[in-house]
């Protein structure tokens, strides 16, 4: 009775969202025609067809219908500015006077990579690259090249981008690599796996948070054994903190105590724009000096000026230290009055994260791995993602929650009190409910 009642209220809301979009439904015919599923990002996609968003302005988005969202997934955590600081607007629009494409070195990077060194202690030395998946792929090709090893350790949940995604193995998109996938948050196999295969193993790859996964703290237990294992056979420990750097001043790794050989950049540093790097040990680095070092790496585009100005206007001028940490205090607090409220109601239904991050499950519990989430219905995450646009939020269809600068207080109670108003109208529906 409950899996049909789910369907019914699944449809109905596919219909009220059907017939309250009806331009979004026509820009996906059309772009359907030349692009597959009229899409270029797998993650953008959800039945029956997704929001074309035409507008965007601070924390707010306007969709091709005319409707106003309050914006609570910022570009997958990209978009930490907002959509329109002039801040980052005036910078680009200056880096472009002087032209676009330089085809050198130019004056902007040398200062946006001293910054990133001087805020993220544990890097040495560093690269661009235009996206996280490339930082990760580089990352992971100095370590094989340092260590002359082949073996990679991952975690079961990881995603490092959109050719390094792991389930209980590795993704059909996954390059192929050698690697040893272990379960997350599991501190006692990983040092008995790693020291098994120690002799082959070239690097660690893990998240201090587990993102795309549904924000999946790592325990310092955990990453603290990986920091020892590593050091014990002679391994890279590789952080990706592409998402999760923006979780405290200097990093959550910082945060944790825990030093990295290497780590992996992304997302909100090139201030909006198209943005990767990898960098940390300088005897690591070493290897792509071209004046002593044996591995090249290219791309047209790893020193563009746009996004080389945008990520030193946006981490100088707007994320600073200081804003990192309160964003991050917000997101404690809005956690816990969620959390709070689901305790309440009495629903099995809960928010995992850390600072500005954070991810509604449908199941009761503590969250440690991929593995706990195994019980929840996927249907619940739609319904749940239909009714905040309804309730005019945009946000993830797996209900991944991120928080931005210019969101104000009266975005998060909004928030807060559609939660509310989603429990009430789906109690039934919903596990643990009482």
């Amino acid at each position: 009775m409950t899996h049909a009642a789910i369907d019914q209220a699944l449809a109905g809301a596919y219909q009220r969202f059907t017939e309250s979009n009806p331009a979004s439904r026509h820009q996906f015919e059309e772009q359907a025609r030349y692009m597959p599923g009229a899409n270029s990002r797998s993650v953008l996609f959800y039945a029956p067809f997704p929001l074309t968003i035409a507008k965007g302005e601070g924390a707010a988005l306007w969709d091709a219908d005319g409707h106003r969202y309050a914006d609570f997934i910022a570009e997958y955590t990209a978009g930490v500015y907002g959509h329109t600081a002039p801040e980052i607007r005036e910078a680009v629009t200056e880096a472009m006077q002087s032209g676009i494409n330089l085809t050198g070195h130019n004056l902007l990077e040398g200062r946006l990579a001293r910054l990133i060194c001087e805020r993220f202690p544990q890097i040495e030395q560093l690269r661009f690259t235009n996206s996280g998946t490339e930082a990760n792929l580089m990352a992971l090709t100095a370590a094989l090249h340092f260590t002359g090893r082949r073996k990679i350790v991952v975690f079961a949940g990881g995603y490092h981008g959109g050719v390094l995604g792991f389930g209980a193995k590795p993704l059909p998109t996954t390059v192929p690599f050698d690697f040893l996938v272990l379960p997350y948050n599991d501190a006692q196999t990983a040092r008995e796996q790693i020291e098994r295969h120690g002799a082959e193993i070239a690097a660690v790859l893990v998240e201090p948070m587990q993102g795309a996964s549904g924000c999946i703290p790592g325990s310092l237990d955990f990453l603290q054994a990986l920091r020892e294992s590593a050091t014990r056979v002679g391994a890279l420990l590789v952080f990706d903190e592409v998402m999760t750097s923006r979780l405290a001043p200097h990093g959550l790794a910082n945060k944790l105590g825990i030093r990295s050989d290497l780590t992996t950049l992304g997302k909100y540093i090139g201030g909006g724009m198209s943005f990767g790097a990898f960098g940390g040990r300088a005897d690591v680095m070493a290897l792509f000096d071209p004046r002593t070092g044996s591995l090249a790496h290219s791309g047209t585009f790893n020193n563009n000026v746009l996004t080389m100005a945008a990520g030193y206007a946006g981490l100088t001028k707007l994320f600073t230290p200081e804003a990192a940490g309160a964003l991050a205090e917000r997101g404690e607090a809005m956690r816990a009055r969620l959390n709070a409220l689901c305790v309440k109601e009495g629903v099995a239904m809960q928010f995992t994260g850390l600072g500005s991050l954070m991810n509604a499950h449908f199941v009761g519990g503590e969250v440690r791995s991929v593995d706990d989430l195994a019980p929840v219905d996927g249907r619940l995450r739609q319904l749940l993602f239909f009714h905040l646009l309804s309730e005019g939020i945009y946000t993830s269809p797996r209900g991944f929650v991120v928080l931005s600068l210019p969101l104000a207080d009266a975005d998060i109670d909004r928030y807060v009190a559609a939660i509310g108003s989603f429990i009430g109208e789906y109690r039934a529906l919903l596990p643990g409910a009482r």
